[in-house]
């Protein structure tokens, strides 16, 4: 298959990547962290251990983890119902604390202090609060503390489902520079077929390039609680990583041992390469971490001159107006399929872009009375996707 390379190949290039790794984040699902009575304890003893081992290794490490909502389901006695949006926050608020303790008991086993890291979408979504994180980490990196993140679900205005974490985990690797993304789920990896259901399915052991093939292989589970979504959000945080420079691995988070196998170069769970050219940290803000307000659509001659000549786009290529946004607001430009080719951070808002689309950048100041930049998305804020 093109999107594989050899097996033997593959091991040898995830040893190379793995040996040179110095930061790491581990994403840690609800679906190996919990029971259906709460968490799973020697799951979570099992982590500690093996996140203690890389630390003692001399890297640096960061833990994703979900788990706060089956911990407050247990301690107030709720059990397996149905929860409302309101009670699955308070159930959070409730289980963090619980989650915490158990961590922080179970990695002074080890002597290592753990620091908790509650973020929003909102929080990557700004500049100079995602610098102000970076900056958090580095310091607790330094104190020889391990940083644990959890989405704020208390304050989460979007529905808790599982594979948030798993676009979390990868904007966290790509923030603080991570060179390997580690996702444990409960399946032993990605596979060409379901394997409940054919059998020449095998094992992906190293991916080199996540194609659509690939994103389309997303349904291959077997014996697992994830759902088709669950394992895309994996592969696609594979993508963002890989983009950065960084390289992804996902595997069974149940079996002992699983990360100390990992990096003495045993062939468990699938590894991601990463891409070749590294996309500057802005750029990949822009593209992976911004949500668009708006949407942009293009004539072919504007697709073209973005696409094949690193333009900038003008006002002249826009057909299509769809949103409100304001000025240095960021957006997608869709070619005339509705596919998005390209994000961007705007020089005017939708209402004044809506007045000049389709005209030239001469008439920009006759139409709406100044003119800040002939380009409605300068090629320095705009990312090809």
């Amino acid at each position: 298959m093109t999107f594989q390379v050899s097996i033997d190949n593959g091991i040898e290039l995830r040893r190379g990547h793995l040996e040179e790794a110095k930061r790491v984040v581990v994403k840690v699902g609800s679906a190996v962290l919990t029971t259906g009575s709460g968490l799973n304890y020697s799951v979570l003893e099992n982590l500690a251990c093996e996140l203690s081992f890389l630390i003692q290794s001399g890297r640096e490490v960061i833990l994703v983890s979900s788990g706060a909502v089956a911990a407050g389901r247990k301690k107030l006695g709720l059990n397996n119902r149905i929860l409302k949006m309101r009670e699955k926050q308070a159930a959070a608020a409730v289980g963090q604390s619980s989650l915490m303790r158990t961590y922080e008991d179970l990695f002074s086993h080890y002597d290592q202090k753990v620091a908790q890291v509650l973020l929003t979408h909102d929080d990557l979504s700004h500049r100079d609060r995602y610098l102000n994180i970076r900056n958090t980490m580095s310091t607790l990196f330094e104190w020889g503390i391990l940083p644990i993140i959890n989405e704020n679900d208390t304050v989460s205005v979007k529905e808790l489902r599982f594979g948030d974490n798993d676009t979390l985990g990868a904007m966290v690797t790509n923030l603080i520079d991570a060179d390997v993304f580690i996702c444990l789920t409960d399946v032993d990896g990605l596979y060409t077929g379901n394997p409940c259901t054919d059998t020449n399915a095998q094992r992906v052991h190293t991916v080199a390039d996540i194609t659509d093939e690939v994103e389309n292989m997303a349904g291959n589970i077997c014996g697992s609680s994830l759902g088709t979504g669950g394992m895309r959000s994996k592969i696609l945080a594979a993508k963002m990583v890989a983009a950065r420079g960084g390289s992804s691995f996902i595997g069974p988070g149940r079996e002992p041992g699983v990360l100390q196998k990992l990096f003495a170069g045993e062939p468990v769970g699938t590894f991601f390469l990463p891409k070749a050219e590294k996309m500057a940290s802005r750029k990949h803000w822009i593209a992976y971490t911004l949500r668009p307000k708006g949407f942009l659509v293009l004539d072919s001659g504007a697709c073209r001159a973005l696409e094949q000549n690193g333009k900038s786009l003008l006002p002249s290529g826009i057909r299509e107006v769809r949103g409100e946004f304001g000025v240095g607001d960021p957006v997608h430009c869709l070619d005339k399929s509705g596919r998005a080719i390209a994000a961007g951070l705007v020089s005017y808002n939708s209402k004044q872009i809506d007045k000049i689309h389709g005209r030239h950048t001469s008439e920009i100041e006759k139409i709406l009375g100044f003119k800040d930049s002939d380009e409605v998305v300068h090629r320095d804020n705009l990312v090809m996707l």
